[in-house]
């Protein structure tokens, strides 16, 4: 009798103490770490944008889970020379959850009225890095008048998602389950414990929780760790707060959902002529690049060039920055 009731008040007590853990520690970041830029309301949701220095605009579009601060390592340099814009996307970050479902329709459609609304000066060099980089070709389609040159930084290859392969299949399958179970575990405060361990300096718990979680997909964690540790360190208990939000799973779940889909309209688009376009890619990607877009591969850069190679970045930004306004 004592031992079933043991394991009862277990059952019933641990997922109460985790969620009151949850909100306890979602309460305690919000007051620590509030927003570095500020809210800006579109109809209705707010977003957060980030603004540095003045001159030509430069606005920055992260990965697809990615938010303002992975753009750190840049902005201040930037600066320097022009108006860097970075964000927030809706469910990401500091922004409000969207309330609309992730294509790139309605990514771009909400870029262009937060521009608007920051009345950020026309016209812009966009900047995209991965998931990012289909977003502001998608924008360039719509938007070709508003731009002075895209850069994309390691954009995600189309070919290797259209037509959709079936080992590309069952790990999108895999992954919009990961982030649907990863905000479960979040709401009951057991992602925000790992993440503190992890920053704390612990590495076996962490890993053994990660493996539970996620069998496979854990990798994918340590991986994103590995790149997170690139930025500084005062960036790392924000990124924390920010990937403890049951929020970044959900929004992250649709963007995956919708992968297939974003890349086929991505496709279909193509790419828009007459709208200057720098392609930068890791060392080892082997991109299909149009004959209209100048290609700039890195010797030694992984997935994250603005983290690994931050100048060659920049130097293709202010190479679109110098050269003289379209009519």
């Amino acid at each position: 009798m004592f031992v079933y009731a043991l394991v009862t008040v277990i059952l019933i007590g641990l997922p109460i103490a985790g969620f009151l853990y949850q909100l306890a520690g979602k309460w305690r970041d919000h007051r620590r770490y509030p927003p570095p830029g500020r809210l800006l309301s579109v109809n209705g949701r707010r977003f957060h944008v980030l603004e540095r220095g003045g001159g030509p605009s430069v606005v920055l579009e992260s990965g697809i889970a990615g938010t303002s601060l992975s753009w750190t390592l840049l902005q201040d340099k930037l600066a320097e020379w022009a108006r860097v814009f970075s964000y927030d996307r809706a469910g990401l970050g500091w922004s409000d959850a969207p309330d609309k479902p992730r294509t790139l329709a309605n990514a771009v459609a909400d870029l262009h009225r937060l521009l608007e609304t920051a009345a950020l000066p026309k016209p812009y060099v966009l900047v995209g890095h991965s998931y990012g980089g289909l977003i502001v070709r998608q924008f360039a389609s719509a938007y070709p008048q508003e731009l002075a040159g895209l850069v994309l930084v390691d954009p995600v290859e189309c070919g290797e998602w259209l037509p959709l392969p079936d080992l590309q299949r069952r790990r999108l399958a895999r992954g919009v389950l990961l982030s649907h179970r990863g905000a479960l575990l979040a709401r009951f405060g057991i992602v925000r414990f790992a993440l503190f361990l992890l920053i704390s300096g612990g590495r076996r718990l962490p890993r053994a929780i990660a493996r539970l979680s996620a069998g496979k997909g854990a990798s994918v964690t340590e991986r994103l760790t590995g790149e997170v540790r690139k930025l500084p360190p005062k960036t790392w208990p924000m990124i924390r707060m920010h990937w403890s939000d049951p929020k970044c799973f959900e929004t992250m779940a649709d963007y995956l959902e919708r992968l297939p889909e974003n890349v086929a309209t991505a496709v279909e688009t193509g790419y828009r002529p007459g709208v200057p376009t720098i392609l930068l890619t890791a060392h080892n990607a082997c991109p299909d690049v149009p004959a209209s877009v100048i290609h700039r591969p890195s010797a030694k850069s992984g997935h994250w060039l603005q983290l690994d190679e931050p100048d060659l970045v920049i130097n293709a930004i202010l190479e679109l920055l110098r050269r003289p306004t379209r009519g």
